[in-house]
């Protein structure tokens, strides 16, 4: 059993990700800085000028501190929370792993809510553990039934679930009341709730402060605060969940330029806000463009969304060739859509006139 349990492991597939591949781009004669990104679902108006003078003085010479104390007594103060709820992570995605790692063993029963993040099923799969999806409907614009979900943890009683609310591809949200709900009903339940967009989606409630022995809540910096090229994430939990965590990651993993440009962030609540507000209405402004071409354009409480294309893979290729980069959905399941997240005014103008000649070519 050991020796099929560990070729599972090993023909695990890499997960497929956006963000450009500089090896593609040479193929279409492109450097990275030639394409305009809409694949990456980060804040395009970049982080706070506070960030890169904090990074900018940050030493380079020096180990970080391994238990970024300082980030995490700020985020706790954010979050009002103790600090030893709070763990600091190289992006989210190091945390779907280390939870995996730290919650998981063969044969356990995970439930992931798609179409979704990759990595959530990915790591899963790499812990040979025994895997469900379930699958939201398309003729229901992907938005999860909390009554069908009931029916799948009662019957299944899986020990783990991954939610990402809003989700990624379809920005679709649960109610923070119906997940709470989930929490206390099925206490041996460990419930992964991954809230790495929902600063982007203003009125969408949160369930940090549920502070249940099952759930740990993961967030992103990498995408509101713009900090991608720096990798950061936390994860917010009880105590004892957040040691488990805090058990199995890397030494170092959250590099002393991060910890900078995660503290100054924080402290500047007014380029958020501001930057947030911009890119609300960039995409009112993108969307209701693609409406007028007659481009089906799925709802999102997200600034990114899905829209129908009839071939993703191809629309993807052609706007390329165009130096524009939108994330192929193939890889969700859904090779019918392109996912396109939201930039700036002068940005979108580009993408609307790119698909205009994609689309209507003679």
């Amino acid at each position: 059993m050991l020796i099929e349990l560990c070729k599972q492991v090993r023909a695990a597939p890499r997960a497929v990700h956006g963000v450009p591949d500089p090896a593609e781009l040479r193929g279409f004669g492109l450097r990275p800085a030639e394409v305009l990104d809409f694949s990456s679902n980060v804040n395009a108006y970049g982080p706070s000028p506070a960030v890169r003078e904090a990074v900018a003085r940050t030493p380079l010479d020096r180990y970080p501190d391994d238990e970024a104390l300082a980030l995490r007594s700020a985020l706790a103060e954010r979050l009002g929370v103790l600090p030893q709820c709070v763990l600091a992570a190289n992006g989210a995605s190091e945390l779907i792993w280390s939870a995996c790692l730290a919650f998981l063993h063969p044969r356990d029963r995970v439930l992931v809510l798609g179409p979704t993040f990759a990595e959530y099923a990915r790591m899963a799969a790499l812990m040979a553990a025994h895997l469900q999806i379930y699958q939201a409907h398309e003729e229901k614009n992907f938005t999860f039934s909390p009554s069908e979900i009931c029916a799948v943890l009662a019957s299944w009683q899986p020990r783990l679930v991954f939610l990402c609310n809003p989700n990624n591809p379809t920005g679709t949200v649960l109610s923070a009341q119906t997940i709470t709900d989930w929490i206390y009903n099925y206490p041996h339940t460990i419930f992964i709730v991954d809230e790495s967009y929902l600063a982007f989606a203003p009125g969408v409630g949160s369930v940090v402060d549920v502070q249940r022995h099952n759930v740990v809540v993961l967030r992103s910096m990498t995408k509101d605060y713009a900090l991608a090229g720096l990798r950061l994430g936390y994860a917010v939990g009880a105590e004892e969940r957040i040691a488990a965590l805090a058990g199995v990651r890397p030494p170092w993993s959250v590099n002393a330029l991060a910890q900078a440009a995660g503290i100054a962030a924080l402290r500047d609540g007014e380029h958020l806000r501001r930057s947030l507000e911009l890119l609300a209405a960039a995409k009112s402004e993108l969307t209701a463009a693609l409406a007028e071409l007659r481009i089906p354009v799925l709802p999102s409480a997200a600034p990114f969304f899905l829209v129908r294309v009839g071939d993703g893979a191809a629309v993807r290729r052609a706007l390329l060739d165009k130096g524009i980069l939108v994330r192929d959905c193939a890889s969700f399941g859904l090779p019918q859509y392109v996912r396109i997240c939201t930039r700036r005014p002068e940005e979108n103008a580009r993408l609307v006139a790119a698909f205009r000649e994609v689309l209507y070519a003679s």
